[in-house]
């Protein structure tokens, strides 16, 4: 019984550390009617999250900022211009760059339709960390799909 105990323990210790980041008005939409309890059980099926961010712009509802936070996630609002709807593309991927210089993370998992965020994924595998992509099919860019080490379709 206690080898079996050394055995679990060894495995939870040695699972990968992952910076989680969610394009939030790419992905977190009435129409595709995700879960984000979900979503991050797709990305623990491959390691740890040491990292969580959900990247939303400034008409973000508070019911879904507090949702957000209640599954352990930081929240990030990209602000801009108030006239216009904010990009979040720029905000992720100068976090996800911060991650990748980490040495404490594995790898990048990102939930995105998104082609834009083909060049983060290439230099995350240029540093040799793995790639994660999370995404559902309608609007999926087929060069993220591609450029993906693990591709968790929902």
């Amino acid at each position: 019984m206690k080898k079996g105990f050394s055995l679990m323990r060894q495995k939870l210790v040695n699972k990968p550390n992952i910076a989680f980041f969610v394009d939030g008005p790419n992905m977190i939409r009435k129409e595709f009617n995700l879960n984000l309890r979900d979503i991050k059980k797709r990305v623990e099926k491959h390691g740890r999250i040491a990292i969580g961010k959900v990247f939303l712009n400034q008409f973000a509802p508070e019911k879904l900022i507090e949702a957000v936070a209640n599954e352990g996630f930081e929240t990030i609002i990209a602000l801009g211009d108030p006239e216009q709807k904010t990009d979040v593309d720029v905000a992720v991927a100068v976090h996800a760059m911060e991650a990748l210089n980490n040495p404490e993370i594995d790898g990048i998992a990102l939930a995105t339709r998104d082609a834009d965020f083909l060049a983060l994924f290439q230099k995350v595998k240029e540093k040799g960390k793995t790639t994660i992509l999370v995404s559902v099919s309608p609007g999926l860019a087929v060069s993220l799909k591609h450029a993906a080490d693990i591709v968790e379709l929902l």
